[in-house]
Parts: structure tokens; sequence; C-alpha cells
């Protein structure tokens, strides 16, 4: 038996989808025939973007605005509404993270990584709401191993993304009635991303980063765009309210050495 995931005139919505993790999901959506709308806090991202998305084939815009600010994360859907109408994905990625230790840690850092998070996520679904296809919408916010795994340097991460955990927990009962399903992925050491740069930023880390994954490897941005398709399509249809780890099997031995040794860098 053949699978053929198709999203020819369907709406996808990647809000961080100009860089890493989320540019990857949007890229792999259009590859499937999606129309695509990105956002960041980045114009010059946001443009540089849609101009790849629209050479893969798909339909594109973007805007710029940063999550924290919810009514520029409003008027940026209502755009996106007027232009490509109900959104049948809305893809929420946007995201913060820097090594420190909580003594070490400022409270402006600490509040910085819960807005862009946690607070970010929901003015994201929220604002969303109104343009959600009803039934039938996926909604699936981009979460990380922090979010049940305490990592030392990293509780202003755990703490907003544990947030974004339940937030989507609590939604997927609330919205559930109404057809709309809300997931999220969880993903493991994704290369060449920022991230990883900041979080293994030497080759001995990295590579302890890699011998701590079962599989023994480092995932790619199309893992996690291959989750999200897979949740956004009909194959999906019953799977709502999960949390869905990416990671090679890499949560399954506590996020492995990489953590102790990214704990060694920060005083």
């Amino acid at each position: 038996m053949s699978i053929t995931v198709d999203f020819t005139d369907k709406t996808v919505v990647v809000i961080g989808g100009t860089s890493g993790i989320n540019r990857g999901i949007a890229e792999l959506f259009a590859e499937h025939g999606a129309r695509l709308a990105v956002a960041s806090r980045s114009q010059d991202k946001v443009d540089d973007t849609v101009a790849a998305l629209r050479t893969l084939g798909a339909e594109a815009m973007g805007f710029a605005a940063d999550v924290r600010e919810v009514a520029a994360v409003k008027a940026g859907l209502q755009a996106v509404y007027e232009n490509f109408g109900e959104f049948d994905v809305l893809i929420s990625g946007a995201a913060g993270n820097f090594p420190a230790r909580a003594l070490g840690m400022s409270a402006n850092g600490f509040r910085a990584v819960v807005e862009i998070d946690l607070l970010g996520t929901f003015h994201v679904m929220q604002s969303a709401h109104t343009y959600l296809k009803k039934p039938g919408a996926s909604v699936v916010n981009i979460s990380a191993p922090q979010a049940f795994i305490p990592m030392e340097a990293q509780s202003h991460v755990c703490a907003a993304k544990a947030g974004v955990d339940m937030v989507t927990r609590c939604l997927a009962m609330e919205w559930g009635p109404q057809g709309i399903r809300v997931n999220s992925v969880s993903p493991g050491p994704i290369d060449n991303t920022e991230g990883m740069k900041r979080l293994a930023p030497t080759e001995e880390i990295r590579q302890m980063t890699l011998d701590s994954v079962p599989l023994r490897r480092m995932g790619e941005a199309r893992d996690i765009g291959n989750a999200c398709l897979f949740l956004a399509s009909e194959l999906g249809s019953y799977i709502s309210g999960t949390v869905i780890p990416v990671d090679g099997g890499w949560a399954q031995a506590g996020a492995g050495s990489m953590a102790q040794a990214m704990s060694k860098l920060v005083p």
C-alpha cells in the first residue's frame, strides 16, 4: 500500500519559520503542495524565506512580528487570513535559549525566555484560533526535551517548555470539540541549527551528544518536518494532546551527556 501526503490547497502557517528547524518544516510542507505563511522578528529573513518557498513552487507570504507583542501577532495573522483564508495547519515554533545557571541569570534573562517560548506560544494560539479551520485544523507546538528533563543551566527553558506542553494538552481539551487537534513535537539534537551551535559549541560536546543518541546520528530539520506532516495529515487525525519526542531515542537516556558538558561551560 502506498501513502501520499498531499497538502495541495492547504494553508500552513509557521511562526518562527524563517530559520533552523522551523524553516525546514515550512520548506517540507511547500514540497508537499501547501501554501505557506511564515513569520519571525526579521523582515529580511521573512523576505528571504518567502522567496525560497516560491522557488519550491509554493504560494507564500510572510510577516515580521515579535511573538511577545500580541497586537503584532494578531495583525500578521489577520493579514494571512485575508490573503489565504482559513488555516489548515499552525506550527508555533518561536523560541529563545542560552545556557545560564539560576544564580548567574538576570530576572530579565529568565523573563525573556519565558515570554518568547511560553507567552509567545499562547499569543500565537489565541490569536490564530479565529482563523483555524473548524473542524480539521491541526496545531503543532515545537517543544524541547527540557520540558520534561531537568538540566543544569536550563531552568528558564525547562520552565517555559514545560508550560508549552501543558498549554498544548489543555487546549487539546478546550478546542477538541471544535475539531481542532493540538500536539507538541519535541526535537532532539538537530544538526546545522543555531540551537545546537549554542548548546554544543565545541567538537567535544558535539561528539558526546552524538554518542548519547541511541540511533547514533544527529537529527535533521526534515525529521521534525516529517513528524509535523504526519500530525497535520489524515494519518494523524485521531491524535491530539500528545507530546512526541523526535530525537532518535535521546530522551530515554535523559538527554545524555550534552547537558552535563554544557553545564561545565557556565560559571
